[in-house]
């Protein structure tokens, strides 16, 4: 009777216990599949700038805010618009967030937690670390849950990275100051400085990072770099690595060693799984169920009706 009472008791607080603001978190740590799908944007002009003359008028940033919010099956939002230019992506970035905010992004029933919490793409760390940590600073004062390091090629890129997602006071290098990210997760800015920390590293940590590996330099030190402790999830960035594996010839015939790709994403899988990260992927419809087989479990999808139906495919094969 006494050991059905404690099973009984410890299992009521399991279901008890309270949730991370970042429902990501939760996922990873009951070590549950995971989809993500990019944010919603407006459609870009075709070749030579010119946009099709039955194309519809461009949306606004809170219309497109209101577009993603309306999805109840992805885990979260994924924005890439800052890898290339960081400039010239930052400032629609924000207005898309405040979108988000005054859209609803934060739920308070049944627990406080984030609907669709915003990971984004920075620029590579390794140029400049500086500038790196600085911009990282500046997108996680708008209230992302998430960072993703791209293009990473040694392990001391990803401390770098990780360190400046981090407050002084949990052995970081991020500044003091938070900008609005504080009213995005709903709290006062001495909660924000002690939620806003690097899960693993920390428990209760609410911040998350990617980092993706796309080169061959990176695939040599994939064992190393798959080691650092703070990586929350590890990809392989198939769309790079596909030209990385490509070859062109004399006469302009081009290649692709689709073995050497095959073998390329695999590699990052086998370092995951030897130092127990969350593999991830960016999926199609055509490809998660297979993906999901070999173990992979985090998903970045495109944003329209074939990522949603990858979605879809994806929480039935991981029973979610």
């Amino acid at each position: 009777m006494l050991v059905l009472a404690t099973v009984t008791i410890s299992s009521l607080a399991m279901v008890q216990a309270p949730r991370h603001l970042n429902p990501v978190v939760d996922l990873l740590a009951q070590k549950k599949a995971v989809f993500g799908l990019y944010a919603p944007a407006n459609r870009r002009p075709g070749r030579g700038g010119a946009v099709p003359a039955d194309a519809p008028p461009p949306k606004s940033a809170a219309q497109l805010a209101q577009d993603a919010l309306a999805n109840q099956t992805a885990d979260y939002l994924f924005d890439g618009s800052m890898e290339g230019n960081f400039d010239r992506g930052f400032g629609p970035f924000t207005e898309f967030m405040k979108g988000m905010v005054d859209g609803g992004t934060l739920r308070t029933a049944p627990a406080r937690q984030l609907h669709l919490p915003m990971f984004v793409k920075m620029h590579e760390i390794a140029p400049d670390p500086a500038l790196a940590a600085q911009n990282i600073a500046k997108q996680l004062n708008q209230g992302v849950a998430g960072i993703v390091f791209v293009g990473v090629e040694s392990a001391d890129e990803v401390r770098q990275g990780l360190a400046a997602m981090r407050f002084a006071a949990k052995g970081g290098t991020r500044p003091a100051e938070v900008g609005p990210a504080p009213k995005v997760w709903g709290m006062n800015e001495a909660e924000y400085r002690e939620k806003a920390d690097v899960w693993p590293l920390n428990p209760n940590g609410e911040l998350v990072n990617f980092t993706i590996v796309e080169s061959k330099k990176g695939l040599e030190n994939i064992r190393a770099i798959a080691a650092v402790p703070g990586i929350g999830v590890l990809f392989p960035g198939a769309g790079t690595l596909r030209g990385v594996f490509t070859t062109t010839d004399a006469a302009g015939q081009r290649t692709f060693d689709e073995a050497g790709w095959e073998g390329a994403i695999q590699q990052v899988l086998a370092a995951c799984k030897e130092y127990k990260v969350a593999c991830g992927y960016p999926a199609t419809a055509t490809d998660i169920e297979k993906r999901i087989q070999q173990g992979f479990s985090v998903f970045v999808i495109n944003w329209g009706e074939p990522g949603f139906k990858a979605v879809e495919i994806g929480r039935k094969a991981s029973g979610r």
